[in-house]
């Protein structure tokens, strides 16, 4: 299975704000999109590698918009807009250099990439000179580096970090939006009912008074039909029980959200352990509990605001942290310093406590076994096999193509058909074994579906696929 993000023929571009309806939409092939872009933000003279490091980053912008649907699930009928302060700058009808054009021609399938996976990032950049983003690409900046020298990937390394690397050669297809395109409703069957179904038992971890779907078995019941209406009623939505373009977008924002905040507790924080008090400037190069601390609310705020970018949990405050504290006083009304005072404290805790105000206290995931560091083989008898063959079985009574294995500790035939059948139906190497990429991917759809959560048949797990991998 090829892992690449499709590249689409054709973007819709929104000429206006998001929220200008007066504003057109035009749909124009994705290449020619890159090439205006291009043109209406950096300059021709430029060095040849600036400019190629550039168009890599405003491809994988503009890619990670249509890949996310960001606007699409917001209830937008456009992939991005044309200005600069939202997106990128796009100019209806203008020309584009000619030299641009042929390194578009050359770069439009290729798109940058963490290390370890496939799907696209969102690359902040700005000019260097009037705007400035630390932790982003500095467009003026690159015109330096490359003077220096430095080839594209090493001027994309010097400001994203040196786990960027390039996908190139992706597939182009038109893409679709993930809604299947007609509401669906109570006799309905299928597989995105099924998304539905067990993304909303997940949601309802969250909000309880949705209720629980015992058989998320893709047919759109009375039950499913009362989980919907719930859903709707606490999202302000027409409780209709149908799940229309606005519920099916707005069930996928909210599960993508109680998805994240569960992840919170695997970097060893709790909100019950938060200490809240504060009582100094924190800036860059600081280190600490208190710099964890604002990362900790930076991490949870970015959930609910896509402006504000994610953080690791370091402790470290470096140009990643400033960056998002840059975005979080943009966003929130306070000078935008890159430090955290008492009024940016008071404001990040005041926001951070709003959102926790309209979610119940516990949302951590339940916990699985993490790879013991043995691959398990055909032959293989060991506590970790009859783990495995546990969490196949459970994940085998929401997805039909995984044949049911006996629990028994020891890998036989039927384990190994179970694996292969899993590996198949997930993108992974079908070669019957269990390394650490096929383990995190089981124990990851394990814990989703006993959690009341799915991950759809076929995304790509997360990992780079190698020969060597398991």
């Amino acid at each position: 299975m090829d892992l690449r993000v499709k590249i689409p023929e054709s973007i819709v571009v929104h000429l206006g704000a998001p929220d200008d309806a007066s504003a057109p939409n035009i749909t124009v092939p994705f290449s020619y999109y890159i090439k205006n872009v291009a043109s209406s933000e950096i300059y021709p003279t430029w060095p040849e590698n600036a400019i190629r490091a550039n168009i890599l980053a405003q491809i994988t912008f503009a890619l990670n918009r249509v890949t996310t649907e960001f606007y699409r699930s917001q209830g937008y009928n456009f992939d991005i807009t044309s200005l600069q302060e939202y997106d990128q700058a796009f100019t209806s009808g203008r020309d584009y250099f000619e030299n641009i054009g042929r390194l578009v021609d050359e770069l439009f399938n290729s798109y940058i990439v963490r290390e370890g996976n496939f799907f696209p990032f969102f690359p902040r950049y700005c000019n260097g000179t009037t705007s400035v983003c630390p932790g982003g690409l500095s467009q003026w900046g690159t015109v330096e580096l490359a003077n220096q020298g430095l080839s594209p990937l090493e001027i994309l390394r010097y400001y994203y970090g040196d786990d960027i690397t390039l996908v190139e050669n992706a597939p182009v297809a038109e893409v679709s939006e993930t809604y299947p395109g007609t509401p669906l409703k109570v006799g309905d069957r299928g597989f995105e009912v099924k998304r539905m179904q067990i993304q909303l038992n997940r949601i309802s971890k969250n909000y309880p008074a949705i209720p629980k779907i015992a058989y998320p078995d893709g047919f759109f019941d009375v039950i499913t039909e009362d989980a919907v209406k719930a859903f709707q009623r606490i999202f302000n939505l027409e409780a209709d029980g149908v799940i229309g373009n606005a519920t099916w977008y707005q069930v996928n924002r909210i599960y993508n959200a109680v998805k994240r905040l569960a992840e919170l507790d695997a970097e060893g924080l709790s909100v019950e352990d938060v200490n809240r008090q504060y009582s100094e400037m924190l800036q860059n190069g600081d280190q600490g509990p208190g710099v964890q601390l604002i990362q900790y609310f930076l991490r949870f705020i970015s959930t609910f605001n896509d402006y504000i970018p994610s953080l690791m949990l370091d402790g470290i405050f470096g140009p990643a942290t400033e960056n998002s504290v840059r975005a979080f006083q943009a966003a929130y009304g306070v000078p935008e310093t890159g430090t955290v005072n008492k009024a940016t404290w008071d404001r990040m805790y005041s926001v951070y406590k709003s959102i926790l105000d309209r979610l119940p206290d516990d949302y951590a995931g339940e916990n699985v076994i993490p790879f013991q560091g043995t691959v398990l083989t055909r032959g293989s008898s060991e506590p970790a096999v009859r783990t495995l063959q546990t969490y196949l079985s459970r994940i085998s009574d929401v997805y039909d193509e995984i044949p049911k294995t006996a629990i028994t500790g020891y890998f036989g035939s039927d384990t190994e058909q179970a694996v292969v059948a899993y590996q198949n139906l997930f993108g992974l190497p079908p070669r019957g074994t269990v390394g650490p990429i096929t383990w995190d991917s089981v124990t990851e759809l394990y814990s989703d579906i006993v959690n009341g959560n799915q991950r759809s048949a076929g995304q790509y797990p997360g990992y780079v696929m190698t020969e060597e991998a398991e």
